[in-house]
């Protein structure tokens, strides 16, 4: 298949994170709502760490498999688990760090705001106390949906590897397959990117910001296609597998702090029920190809 046709199947397959984004516009649903849409979200992303993992495993999985019949070394086990360490390490502890240099920053700008009366005060906190700006300005919501759209798009440039070498190795029904699955995850992966942001009247979402999300999240898959065209590497893969591994681990810990604090169980395995069921039902479609 040629380049121009193999990338439109990574449009097509990224794309479709398009349609999970109007939930971040949500006017004012209802407490009850609210607390099923980020319990969904949770049960997607579980159901991506479970993808994740199996895809970034695999090929230590087969480098130990030939090492036990004679047909390999403990090079590619070694290898491979390496790099299956190091990128769910810094895929997870990266971003633990970036919480809490954003958290540091917020609460620097809160005590330059609270110096304390009189002129001096006054002075200092004209010269010292700088508003905060860019993303550090941000809601926690809108820095979660960014975190999730970092995760998702590194798991989707693995995919689109998997489209670009199917396609280049002439395998069209496998290739197709391969864009209508994807395509179905990343429609729900949409949803799971914007969900913190429903109901969030103070500071609604405009669509620019949510086309930016889908762009993070979504645009890697058509990146990967382009690169999977030409070039293949499974280690590359496991690097980036294990990178959305980490960052979605962390996200999920974050929206089961939010669940939790709602001290609603019954919403929350309703949520997850629906997430995982999605998830899988997706999966289906990408097994039916043989992957």
């Amino acid at each position: 298949m040629s380049l121009t046709k193999t990338l439109l199947l990574g449009l097509l397959a990224g794309g479709t994170i398009l349609l999970g984004l109007p939930v971040g516009r949500i006017r004012r649903p209802m407490p009850s709502l609210r607390l099923l849409l980020n319990a969904t979200a949770i049960g997607v992303l579980l159901f991506l760490v479970w993808d994740v993992f199996s895809a970034a495993w695999s090929p230590v999985d087969a480098a130990l498999v030939a090492t036990h019949d004679g047909t390999g070394g403990l090079g590619p086990v070694f290898g491979y688990g390496s790099l299956f360490g190091g990128g769910l390490a810094v895929g997870l502890l990266s971003l633990v760090a970036y919480d809490r240099w954003m958290a540091a920053r917020s609460r620097a700008s809160a005590s330059r705001g609270h110096i304390g009366p009189g002129a001096m005060a006054v002075h200092e906190q004209a010269s010292d106390s700088l508003p905060l700006r860019g993303v550090a300005a941000w809601s926690p919501a809108r820095r979660l949906a960014l975190l999730i759209a970092v995760g998702i798009g590194l798991h989707n440039f693995a995919e689109g590897l998997a489209i670009g070498q199917s396609a280049a190795s002439g395998e069209i029904g496998l290739a197709t397959m391969l864009v209508i699955g994807f395509a179905l995850h990343n429609a729900t992966e949409g949803f799971g990117i914007v969900a913190p942001l429903a109901g969030e009247t103070a500071d609604r979402p405009s669509w620019r910001f949510l086309l930016g999300l889908a762009a993070i999240g979504g645009g890697p898959t058509f990146i990967g296609t382009w690169v999977g065209h030409g070039f293949t590497s499974e280690a590359v893969s496991v690097v980036f597998l294990t990178l959305a591994a980490g960052s979605i681990i962390y996200v999920v810990a974050q929206l089961f702090g939010v669940a939790a604090k709602a001290r609603r169980s019954d919403l929350l395995a309703y949520g997850l029920l629906i997430g995982l069921v999605a998830g899988f039902a997706t999966d289906a479609i990408i097994t039916a190809a043989g992957v």
